[in-house]
């Protein structure tokens, strides 16, 4: 999977080596501390990394634009892929710590966890999550993969302030019982604030953050409750995605050229 796809000067590929990880890191840094208000510690800060143990077990995908990178790799957007033939021989889902993952885990299929998504601020007209998606079709499809999910955010740490989105997403998108996560009980926050009859459903979509959306249009659902992320300055939700019933239309869409 190093060149899944390219378009103009942008490659798609896993990082196969400590540099291009690195540069992934990087930019995580950029976004989620410099632009979004993450809170860095000291190590994070002095570094200008957003690392955590967790990047040693996952791959890393990365969008690079080949006309800025200058002896290393200029990424422009990254997505972290965790399996879970990989988590289990090591220490789970970075999202157990917000989400009971016990629906899941009873799925009997290859599983992955998504997370770390972010693009960087020049590149934000849509074509670097486009490839981002692409890739990931591409890698569901070399590890046989029947389901995704993680970790996905509003900005901000007040639930009052995004409880129509929220609540939509409780109301008309909640996952099925047996393969519903549900936010750990000491951080659970209810996310169906507003009852369903005085919801607009159109103007409750345009409210949500861009990933999320992206999940809805490829079939994805949502589990059980919000969680606070106050060093991220974030609100979470738990996306999943049966990969089987990703629409055909999107399949073909997010395909890497030239594979079938």
């Amino acid at each position: 999977m190093k060149d899944i796809i390219s378009s103009g000067d942008l490659l798609v590929y896993l990082a196969d080596n400590a540099i291009e990880i690195e540069a992934a890191q990087r930019l995580r840094y950029k976004v989620f501390y410099q632009e979004m208000g993450a809170v860095p510690s000291l190590h994070a800060r002095r570094a200008r990394l957003d690392e955590d143990p967790f990047d040693s077990l996952c791959d890393h995908l990365l969008v690079v634009d080949k006309s800025r990178s200058n002896g290393k790799p200029f990424v422009v957007g990254t997505y972290r892929l965790l399996r879970r033939s990989v988590a289990e021989k090591a220490q789970g889902f970075y999202s157990r710590n917000e989400f009971d993952l016990t629906s899941l885990l009873a799925y009997p299929g290859e599983i992955v966890e998504l997370g770390r998504s972010c693009v960087h601020e020049d590149y934000r007209s849509g074509a670097v999550m486009q490839l981002l998606w692409r890739g990931i079709s591409a890698y569901l499809d070399a590890y046989g993969i029947e389901m995704m999910f993680g970790c996905a955010s509003f900005p901000g740490t007040d639930p009052e302030a995004i409880k129509v989105g929220l609540s939509y997403l409780h109301h008309y998108h909640l996952a099925s019982e047996e393969i519903r996560p549900r936010a750990q009980q000491t951080r659970f926050v209810d996310m169906g604030k507003i009852a369903p009859d005085w919801l607009d459903r159109r103007s409750a979509l345009s409210e949500l953050p861009p990933l999320i959306k992206g999940y809805l249009r490829v079939g994805g659902v949502v589990g059980e409750g919000a969680v606070i992320d106050r060093q991220f300055n974030t609100t979470d939700i738990c996306v999943i995605v049966e990969c089987t019933k990703i629409t055909e239309r999107y399949r073909r869409h997010y395909k890497p050229s030239g594979t079938s």
